[in-house]
């Protein structure tokens, strides 16, 4: 079975064995974006294996249409949201970050993305200079909206709308160089 069948299969049956087949092949990559973001090898580990169990309702519930760029954004956001947690923020709607992360990838036009994309990204994204980057990061891998970017940098909010284009710009020119 391919992973749609794979995916189709189990939402209708809710058969783990069927789950576990669609993960295994995606464990190390996300151990990967997981140690990115936490820092922290059984941190990590630990994020893969709780991400498996959150899956299992997870997606009996959500549309899925590129399994690999949805469990990607899930990784991320679960990551961000641990990262968050012991920061002591907890105004942040991870559910709807998650739902509007999905639909953003599901309606655009992105071809799979590989491994080497992802370290190809963060590489690029470390090339921006530090007002793109943090700004690119903020409205990109956590979702906020300008002005929750401009409280949180202190930029002006025109500076915050400047950043982020021109660093998408830098981004799409860096990316199709490497």
């Amino acid at each position: 079975m391919d992973e749609k069948e794979l995916l189709t299969y189990y939402k209708q049956t809710g058969d783990l064995n069927t789950l576990g087949k669609l993960y295994a092949p995606y464990m190390s990559l996300l151990y990967g974006v997981c140690y990115k973001y936490l820092q922290d090898e059984e941190r990590s580990q630990d994020a893969v294996m709780q991400i498996f169990e959150e899956l299992i309702v997870k997606l009996r519930g959500h549309e899925v249409e590129n399994f690999k760029s949805w469990l990607y954004v899930y990784a991320r956001n679960y990551c961000l949201m641990q990262l968050r947690k012991g920061k002591k923020i907890t105004n942040v709607d991870i559910e709807d970050n998650l739902y509007e992360s999905e639909q953003q990838l599901n309606q655009s036009d992105e071809e799979d993305w590989t491994e080497g994309d992802f370290k190809k990204l963060e590489t690029c994204l470390g090339t921006l200079n530090n007002e793109q980057e943090t700004c690119v990061r903020l409205f990109y891998l956590e979702q906020k909206c300008y002005r929750d970017i401009a409280e949180i940098t202190g930029f002006d909010l025109n500076k915050v709308k400047s950043f982020i284009q021109n660093g998408k710009r830098n981004l799409k020119i860096c990316m199709e160089k490497k």
